[in-house]
């Protein structure tokens, strides 16, 4: 494993101490989990594998993008790392979802794949899933978005929602939670997965790539500092509290979840945990 250990100073932290115990608590769960679901842990890493994986050479950082779980942020943290900007603060949403300043692993030729694997330290950061579905059905759903409505919007209603407008299947808007749920569960769904509600599982393949560093969205600031510590980031780079995308609207919280949650039926609830199941498991998370 490539992640840093405690220097002697911190050995002493209690602070940096426990926060070291509950990783390799959280690496245990995931491992565990792993072995006993998963018989292919000895695959073949492909690009496929690798293609959410965002390269940090300065430091020596992988960092395995999931949607929802503070994912701009953290590559705002990664261009400033890497020298491609001084302060989190001065960089745009798009600049950085869209102006390509980070590499990708699967960017690299099979060399290059391998060696960063094994030689840097590789992260990723989790959510709890339901709250994480609400998350993007909020941001995609409930806000003018000109991908997510022709594309998934017009689908989702045209399948799912009897006696729908002419106007509605038009533009693809106004799209209900139950409709989104109805559409996820759907085996022969009409248009297909998308990242932001996709597994962690399948996106990090965290049982084929040995994570070093496993955060949480729930703890984001004392996770994120703390990783930005063992890698020996610059002091004055923190993470950036800052929500960046409605940044007027409340974070989806556990309530907000719920009462969106209280709209499906109890099946619906229950297929929606099956079909979370593994991230609840390999994360640890209650059921909610």
């Amino acid at each position: 494993p490539n992640l840093p250990t405690l220097n002697s100073e911190d050995r002493n932290n209690i602070k940096w101490k426990s926060l070291y115990q509950i990783q390799g608590e959280r690496k245990r769960i995931m491992r565990e989990t792993c072995s006993k679901y998963k018989s292919n842990n000895r695959r073949i890493i492909t690009p496929y594998h690798v293609s959410r994986i965002f390269v940090e050479d300065k430091y020596r950082v992988l960092y395995c993008e999931v949607p929802k779980a503070g994912c701009s942020n953290w590559k705002r943290v990664l261009m400033v790392l890497n020298g491609l900007a001084s302060s989190t603060k001065d960089i745009q949403h798009n600049t950085v979802h869209y102006g390509n300043y980070l590499k990708r692993l699967d960017g690299f030729d099979h060399k290059g794949i391998y060696h960063r694997l094994n030689t840097y330290t590789k992260m990723l950061f989790v959510r709890e899933p339901f709250e994480k579905l609400v998350s993007a059905f909020r941001d995609k759903f409930e806000h003018p978005n000109n991908y997510y409505h022709p594309v998934f919007g017009k689908a989702i209603i045209s399948r799912y929602r009897v006696n729908a407008t002419k106007e509605a299947l038009r533009t693809g808007s106004g799209v209900k939670f139950k409709e989104f749920i109805q559409y996820l569960l759907d085996v022969h769904r009409p248009v297909g997965m998308d990242i932001h509600w996709d597994h962690v599982n399948r996106l990090c393949s965290p049982c084929l790539i040995d994570y070093d560093f496993v955060g949480k969205f729930e703890s984001m600031e004392e996770d994120a500092n703390f990783f930005l510590h063992l890698i020996g980031a610059p002091q004055n780079l923190t993470f950036p509290k800052f929500k960046d995308r409605h940044s007027n609207e409340e974070r989806t919280t556990t309530k907000i979840t719920q009462q969106y949650f209280a709209q499906l039926s109890p099946s619906q609830r229950q297929q929606s945990y099956d079909f979370y199941y593994m991230d609840y498991l390999m994360f640890n998370y209650s059921k909610p």
